[in-house]
């Protein structure tokens, strides 16, 4: 089973030891163990490509996304693993005051990074952030490190994101500011299947819907920061 991720910790990552974990991953790993599929494949890629490798058959699921309507066009979403805030990478010491979407539209020398395709920069668009303003990335790396050397003032991501980077890489001098919720709700995210496979989208989700919320998943997902509340907006 092939299973497509992003390096976006603590979603995903490579650990010490060479072995990819994080929260998506772990969850597909107990969700396929329950299946009785033994053989479990990670393959990285990049955001860009993770719906057209479902369609092209280069995996049958991906890490946790946004499931926009645009995106269920090409695409079918599992039961929500996951609700998160957005959140800003900003040099430590947050040097331009910024508080979310709006602050970084207001000011209009702020350089916004994003991933290509990713929701926070349509959401960074809506809010009024020019596009001349907006440089777009292809890998969470790629994006942090533009602010860590001032090319961009802050990268617009989810928060849980950000902070797990910011764990991993403490001497990178960055800090999480999380956009508030008068500004941005929470957003739910879920595992992304092909169009034509709702047989597996629906094994997936009979088994989540046993496992969210309980013990063995909490425990699960505290490991990578994730709060009880934080579960409890998904709990079966």
């Amino acid at each position: 089973m092939k299973f497509a991720y992003l390096i976006e910790p603590p979603f995903n990552y490579v650990d010490a030891a060479g072995r990819v974990t994080g929260c998506d991953v772990e969850l597909a790993r107990h969700v396929f163990r329950e299946l009785g599929i033994v053989t479990f494949e990670p393959v990285e890629t990049e955001f860009a490509e993770l719906l057209p490798g479902l369609s092209d058959g280069r995996w049958r699921m991906t890490t946790g996304l946004f499931g926009t309507d645009e995106r269920r066009q090409s695409a079918q979403f599992s039961r929500p693993i996951w609700a998160l805030p957005d959140g800003l990478l900003v040099a430590a010491d947050n040097p331009l005051c910024l508080s979310g979407y709006q602050s970084v539209a207001d000011n209009p020398h702020v350089r916004l990074a994003v991933i290509r395709d990713q929701f926070q920069h349509r959401s960074a668009v809506g809010f009024g952030v020019s596009a001349e303003r907006i440089a777009v990335f292809e890998t969470y790396t790629e994006a942090a490190q533009a602010v860590r050397e001032g090319t961009a003032d802050a990268y617009a991501s989810v928060g849980r994101a950000h902070s797990g980077f910011i764990e991993q890489n403490p001497d990178w001098g960055l800090e999480l500011i999380l956009v508030p919720n008068k500004e941005k709700p929470p957003a739910f995210g879920s595992f992304a299947f092909g169009l034509n496979d709702a047989n597996l989208l629906n094994e997936v989700d009979a088994i989540l819907s046993q496992f969210l919320g309980t013990d063995a998943h909490r425990k699960m997902v505290a490991s990578f920061g994730f709060s009880p509340a934080e579960v409890d907006l998904v709990a079966a």
